[in-house]
């Protein structure tokens, strides 16, 4: 082993990409040594919850722009492959290196403990940080010591217990070091697609990285969270922040989105708790994942394991391509397709078709859209959907079954979202935007559309799938 002066420590990147508010790397920085500041690409059999495909095109992205980020600062970022401990030891065997920082990803704790007991019998300390949530998922708990179920007095217990930690500002210098082990290229990684480069339109919406992630945020301060609690239902608004894929990424931490709200003297403070409520809501997830670990592939109450779901391949491909008919729900499925998102109401009313109009089991959606969404999140993304289904902890009740004609009005009344996404509707009047199957043929023949050929016509009958729902439901109980 060198000596304790120059030997370096190992930083090891997961859902972290970022270098301030990075508690793993502020810690390694900090002891003075030199540090290795690496990135593994583990097989999808390692990984808790492999990465889906519009993600591997963010992923790219961001390390791309991590890579860059370290260099300016004094580093560099080491690329490789393998099993983690395999590789986490081979490199600090190599380096001399004494201690990995990293900072938890819940998702994956019993695996990184398997992996810090593997290093630990190779002589390798670990340190492990906190800093992907607002709070640590152990820290908040009922008056019994149990975790929450239920999202309000979890909200009220993450409020009792104060104001986030203050976010660590990036280290100023990062002293590098080389090893042996040339880092691997990441184009031969290929995470972009090609033949066809279906992510290509995603550039336009979305510039992954640090940097992007605090530009979205600036926008969303200025721009959105003036109307966020009651916008943020509205599609056709620009009042979400879209930090979720940052978020997810690690690219921005929760704290830094929290704080940077304060001291915002021209925005309505319940606007601004409306917001950090949705942050908390990630925690929740979490907590939810924590104690239950199989929250992507099995139902959080086991009494929906009896349920008569049915699957139908054409109807299913229908809904995945936004060809079902009922144009807030393909609108959305195509906003999925073409920038890998979707807005937050949207996504509840094509989850809702999918799992009440179409019978499908929630688990086939979840996959879908953890393959599709730039922002899949193991926690937010299950219980989102375990939620949708009525399955999940805190669920919405099985029976409430969103009418995608109404939500549409409601939520798109002059059909701003659905003109977006559908051009073929473009020419569309209002009175029908939203149910071009009931508009009569001239004005059909007006807008130029012809249901079957242009635009398609309703897989089922939204009001027969509702009934055919809820006697399923009554069977279950």
């Amino acid at each position: 082993m060198a000596d304790d002066t120059s030997s370096p420590v190992i930083v090891w990147f997961r859902r972290d990409l970022r270098l301030a508010d990075n508690a793993a790397l502020s810690a390694a920085v900090e002891t003075g040594r030199p540090v290795i500041a690496l990135f593994i690409r583990e097989a999808a059999s390692a990984s808790s919850m492999p990465q889906g495909a519009a993600q591997a095109w963010w992923l790219h992205h961001s390390l791309t722009a991590l890579k860059e980020r370290l260099q300016q600062a004094g580093g560099d970022l080491l690329l490789l492959s393998g099993p983690a401990d395999d590789v986490l030891t081979q490199v600090a065997a190599e380096a001399g290196a004494e201690t990995v920082y990293f900072n938890r990803c819940y998702e994956r704790d019993e695996r990184d403990r398997d992996i810090a007991r593997a290093l630990k019998q190779a002589g390798v300390a670990v340190q492990a940080f906190h800093g992907q949530l607002l709070s640590e998922p152990s820290a908040v708990r009922t008056g019994a010591g149990k975790p929450f179920r239920v999202f309000t007095p979890f909200w009220r217990a993450l409020q009792a217990l104060g104001e986030p930690r203050e976010p660590i500002a990036a280290p100023e210098a990062i002293a590098g070091h080389s090893v042996s082990t040339a880092s691997e290229k990441l184009e031969d990684w290929k995470l972009l697609p090609v033949s066809p480069n279906w992510a290509a339109p995603f550039a336009d919406v979305w510039t992954p990285g640090e940097a992007g992630a605090h530009e979205r945020l600036n926008i969303f301060l200025d721009q959105g969270l003036g109307n966020y609690k009651a916008g943020r239902d509205v599609p056709a608004l620009e009042v979400t922040s879209r930090l979720s894929p940052h978020l997810a990424h690690g690219e921005i931490s929760p704290a830094q989105a929290w704080h940077a709200a304060n001291g915002l003297s021209n925005v309505d403070p319940a606007q601004i708790t409306h917001f950090r409520r949705e942050l908390a809501w990630r925690d929740f997830s979490y907590t939810l994942l924590v104690e239950f670990p199989e929250l992507a592939t099995r139902n959080w109450n086991p009494s929906f394991d009896d349920f008569q779901w049915t699957f139908d391949e054409r109807q299913f491909r229908a809904w995945t391509k936004g060809q079902t008919g009922y144009p807030i729900v393909d609108a959305g499925m195509r906003q999925l397709w073409q920038e890998g998102y979707m807005h937050n109401r949207v996504r509840m009313i094509t989850a809702s078709f999918l799992i009440k109009d179409l019978m499908i089991d929630w688990r086939k959606g979840e996959e879908w859209f953890w393959d599709t969404l730039v922002d899949a999140d193991p926690a937010n993304n299950a219980a989102s959907w375990q939620w949708v289904a009525g399955s999940g902890a805190d669920a919405s009740p099985f029976f409430r079954i969103f009418n995608p004609l109404l939500q549409g009005e409601k939520f798109d009344p002059d059909g701003h979202y659905v003109r977006k996404y559908l051009p073929e509707l473009e020419k569309l009047d209002n009175k029908y935007i939203h149910r071009p199957f009931e508009a009569p043929e001239d004005v059909l023949q007006k807008a130029g559309i012809v249901l079957g050929e242009t635009y398609a016509k309703p897989l089922v009958d939204h009001f027969e799938a509702r009934d055919r729902a809820l006697a399923a439901y009554k069977d279950l109980g």
